[in-house]
């Protein structure tokens, strides 16, 4: 089992990838588009924190999904991530729990394994590197 599962290891390192990308660039298109529309970004202005992470979000988010610049995207989206746990929730309260913070922690070291373990098989930086 260990053996089939580890074969599967570039693959499935390359859906981790695109799935986490994913989830940080709908916050990016809810922070910025205002679609889908959320209470909580509606009076988002571009040119505040809010408008600065949405757009991380939005293009390092993009660049995550396709592979390109993984490690790159992943270490920036990473410490984005802990400046919104402890800029936005651990305030709240101690809990990522009972602060809602859980999210941007696990994003947070998502991102962080990322940029030390790059992109997978199936990646435009994968593609580069073949030539």
């Amino acid at each position: 089992m260990d053996q089939m599962l580890a074969k599967l290891q570039p693959t499935v390192l390359s859906l981790f990838r695109f799935m986490t990308g994913l989830l940080l660039f709908q916050y990016g298109v809810a922070k910025l588009f205002k679609y889908p529309p959320m209470p909580m970004f509606e009076k988002v202005q571009l040119f505040s924190l809010y408008g600065a992470a949405g757009s991380l979000e939005l293009i390092l988010g993009g660049l995550l999904m396709i592979g390109l610049f993984t490690r790159f995207a992943a270490f920036i989206l990473s410490g984005e991530m802990a400046f919104a746990y402890f800029m936005g929730h651990a305030p709240r309260g101690f809990l990522p729990l009972l602060n809602n913070g859980s999210l941007a922690i696990l994003l947070c070291f998502a991102c962080l394994y990322l940029a030390t373990s790059g992109g997978g098989s199936i990646s435009v930086d994968a593609m580069r590197r073949k030539g």
